[in-house]
């Protein structure tokens, strides 16, 4: 997922697939099973099907009223990258809410930012963009998004 750029499109011309995964989501985030697995059978929908898409595909009024993402980094062990990091998601307007860190081993570091991206100045792809063109940043990407 390079520079992922969303679309709005009717359910009616949605993969089954891709409606089944919103069913699952929906079943799992109101707490009405216990496990993706009792989810799963319940809208007669494969597990790796689900996870193909579960990333993927969100009903409309969660993209709209996100205020919170999780981004998910693995970087270059180098002086000052986290300071960098941390700078670039500043400019576009977004506060960093927590910040998870591993010890670097073998030269890299896993990094975990929540983020309240309220007052974000930029479009969330231009700044996946921008956080992808850093030259330590070896892998971004979005681990979730909730209000």
């Amino acid at each position: 997922m390079k520079d992922a750029t969303f679309f709005l499109v009717r359910e009616d011309i949605l993969p089954e697939a891709m409606k089944k995964t919103l069913e699952v989501k929906k079943l799992i985030e109101r707490g009405k099973v216990d496990s993706v697995a009792e989810a799963v059978q319940r809208v007669d929908m494969s597990r790796s099907a689900f996870y193909k898409y579960r990333d993927a595909v969100f009903p409309f009024h969660t993209m709209v009223k996100e205020k919170l993402i999780t981004l998910f980094f693995h970087l270059e062990d180098r002086s000052g990258t986290l300071s960098q990091l941390l700078s670039v998601v500043a400019t576009a307007g977004c506060n960093v809410l927590t910040i998870h860190q591993t010890i670097p081993i073998q030269g890299r570091a896993n990094v975990t930012l929540s983020l309240n991206t309220n007052g974000m100045t930029e479009d969330i792809n231009r700044l996946m963009a921008k956080l992808r063109r850093l030259e330590f940043v070896e892998k971004v990407e979005i681990l979730g998004q909730g209000a």
